[in-house]
């Protein structure tokens, strides 16, 4: 297929844009709200054209839109490429607000094009072992989950990230770990309870913030997300009725980790499967789902990216409101 590419971005230009071609993609248009910037990130990354206009980028021979602008942008590229008949691939969190982000869904199953989220943790190799070995009751029940996504931004990302364009750190790395819990355990959170605070890189929205919420009726879970924290290593615990799943380095963009079960008195690390990129399988699964082969949906869904958006725009409302809020 032949891609419009919404958003000249990092991620794109890093991530997305190799993988599409590791999988027998084109990037044929580039569009940026700068029609220069669009221009010199057409040359430097080999896309066919540049615009600045979006009417113009979703109107040509493209058959699929990758989303990456910034976040306040989603709503309205998705829904342009939507009406103008692509599939679409979105970066989270769809949207500032739950409403657009159920129009987006609703739109695309309307129009009868796959609308997929890009959460790339679903092909991560721990990610995806640990929700095997749950699936099997390899720990028993579940009775509580802590995922730790503590890092130091680097300072050529902070941009958009810090200011109201990108709604911090709950938009960019908490909606990541609220999809891993609903992957990884199959349960959906029902209650958070957040506080998030600056320390030191923004005057707001918060760069540092700690939740804590139930998944299901009674399986506890904490999430540690922050911009803020040099040296931290990324990853999650869960804790079963008859052992503990313990993953490492496991939450960044790499395909990097480790995963090891602790029951009967043994530490056992746990053998994972290869993967190259985090990105590419999940590709792949898109343009399987538009040809209709393999399992004929995304990795995450539509529906996969509403729901993460709308846990972590309820942890949003706590900070703000001081409250437990119910999903």
């Amino acid at each position: 297929m032949r891609w419009a590419i919404l958003g000249a971005s990092n991620i794109a230009a890093t991530r997305v844009i190799p993988a599409l071609r590791e999988c027998g993609q084109t990037a044929a248009v580039v569009l940026s709200g700068d029609a220069a910037r669009a221009e010199d990130y057409r040359r430097t990354h080999d896309i066919e054209a540049a615009t600045g206009d979006l009417r113009e980028a979703v109107g040509g021979d493209v058959q699929a839109a990758y989303i990456s602008s910034t976040n306040d942008k989603h709503f309205d590229h998705a829904m342009a490429a939507i009406d103008a008949g692509l599939h679409v691939l979105c970066e989270k969190p769809l949207s500032f607000d739950v409403t657009q982000a159920q129009k987006m869904v609703d739109a695309a199953a309307a129009a009868g094009v796959v609308f997929a989220t890009n959460h790339h943790l679903r092909n991560h190799p721990v990610h995806r072992a640990a929700r095997k070995m749950l699936a099997e009751g390899a720990i028993g029940d579940i009775l509580s989950v802590r995922v730790s996504n503590a890092i130091l931004l680097r300072q050529a990302l902070r941009g958009w990230r810090l200011d109201g364009v990108g709604g911090g750190v709950v938009l960019d790395l908490a909606v990541h770990d609220l999809d891993t819990l609903r992957f990884v355990t199959g349960m959906e959170p029902t209650k958070v309870t957040a506080v998030g605070v600056c320390q030191r890189l923004s005057e707001g929205p918060a760069d540092a913030v700690m939740t804590s919420g139930v998944l299901g009726s009674s399986t506890l879970f904490s999430l540690h997300d922050a911009y803020t924290v040099p040296g931290a290593v990324t990853g999650f615990e869960i804790h079963g009725t008859t052992g503990t799943l313990v993953a490492g380095d496991c939450m960044r963009p790499d395909p990097t980790g480790t995963l090891r079960i602790v029951a009967d008195g043994q530490d056992t690390t746990v053998p994972l499967e290869p993967v190259d990129n985090l990105y590419a399988p999940g590709i792949r699964a898109f343009v399987d789902a538009v040809n209709g082969d393999g399992d004929g949906e995304p990795v995450a869904t539509g529906h996969d990216g509403l729901r993460s958006v709308t846990a972590a725009l309820a942890v949003l409302q706590s900070i703000d409101e001081g409250r437990t809020v119910r999903l």
